[in-house]
């Protein structure tokens, strides 16, 4: 399966769900933003969670199908459309060689993930197809896609990838009748990110760690795949030795020595100096990955124990749309 970009948009790059096995040797993770996004589009097609799709940030990009394709859509940063038609995300989605493929504008959020049956085929570098652009590797040669460059899907297609192709063909059908609700595996307030306290949340002042878990935050403009500063009141500290570096990961909340607030995500360092005052809930980045520019978030505290269980929660209900489609196509 093969597709040629004719408008690649503001930033779109490959990505699966990153490189954590290198963290010691100072290369950061990458992988998709929006992990459920990236995981509910493979699952539509039949693929595992973590083969390569292309990560589009915002839309106003194109690309044209050179053979016949499956393909599956979920995010929040676009719509695809065919034909003047908005095509359905979160479900598998044929389309015949020739066929002119858009992404529009979705106001809700950021980043929308193209999945194709059996992942796009790039290169693996240090265990992963994810994209790095600061250092230049990973991904499509390292870089974001430009217009007219050519991505091809693997050749292995699982048998479910298989079966799914095969019904839509022999039934002329775009898409099927059934969709993954994503919606479902999301909390009703996408302002509220709840955060699990960090170990230096006791150099904050009282005044000042009331004031973390109730105010609002802003997203600034200067934000993007390493890490999103939120405006804001700024945080007092009461300690006011500096930190020696030391481990961080995406979702980790610094406060810089002005006071303001910074999310790490994806691309960021592997070590930093900051204070780390909180760790956002493995199950609410998704929605810190669709963040803009312009948007407003408060933080609300849950415990260690708690994160755990909402991230088992979400994992075993992963596990069963995995199952669903499975016995959908594939008869035991």
């Amino acid at each position: 399966m093969k597709i040629s970009i004719i408008k690649p948009g503001l930033l779109s790059t490959i990505q699966d769900l990153g490189r954590y096995r290198y963290l010691s040797q100072a290369v950061p993770v990458s992988g998709a933003m929006d992990e459920l996004a990236h995981r509910l589009a493979n699952k539509a097609v039949g693929n595992n969670d973590d083969n390569a799709t292309i990560e589009f940030t915002y839309a106003d990009a194109s690309f044209k199908a050179e053979t016949d394709i499956l393909v599956a859509y979920s995010g929040d940063g676009a719509f695809l459309v065919y034909n003047d038609q908005v095509m359905p995300a979160e479900k598998p989605l044929f389309f015949s060689a020739g066929s002119v493929i858009k992404l529009i504008h979705n106001a809700i959020g950021v980043r929308t993930y193209l999945a194709v049956a059996g992942g796009w085929n790039v290169p693996d570098l240090m265990e992963s197809k994810s994209t790095f652009l600061a250092a230049a590797f990973g991904g499509f040669k390292g870089r974001a896609l430009q217009k007219a460059d050519v991505l091809i899907g693997d050749t292995t297609i699982s048998e479910v990838s298989k079966e799914i192709l095969d019904k839509l063909i022999h039934r002329s059908l775009t898409y099927p009748n059934w969709r993954i609700s994503r919606e479902s595996l999301l909390p009703e307030k996408r302002q509220n990110i709840r955060v699990v306290l960090g170990n230096e949340i006791g150099w904050l002042d009282a005044i000042s760690i009331i004031s973390f878990l109730t105010n609002f935050y802003t997203v600034d403009r200067r934000s993007n795949r390493m890490g999103y500063h939120l405006s804001g009141k700024p945080l007092v500290r009461k300690v006011k030795k500096e930190l020696l570096s030391t481990a961080v990961t995406p979702g980790i909340i610094q406060v810089t020595g002005s006071g303001d607030l910074i999310i790490l995500m994806a691309d960021c360092q592997t070590t930093g100096g900051y204070p780390r005052v909180a760790h956002v809930a493995a199950v609410d980045l998704p929605l810190c990955a669709q963040l803009k520019p312009g948007d407003t978030i408060h933080f609300s505290e849950i415990s260690s124990d708690e994160a755990e269980e909402l991230y088992l929660e979400r994992e075993h209900d992963l596990s069963l749309i995995t199952t669903a489609i499975s016995l959908k196509y594939i008869k035991t």
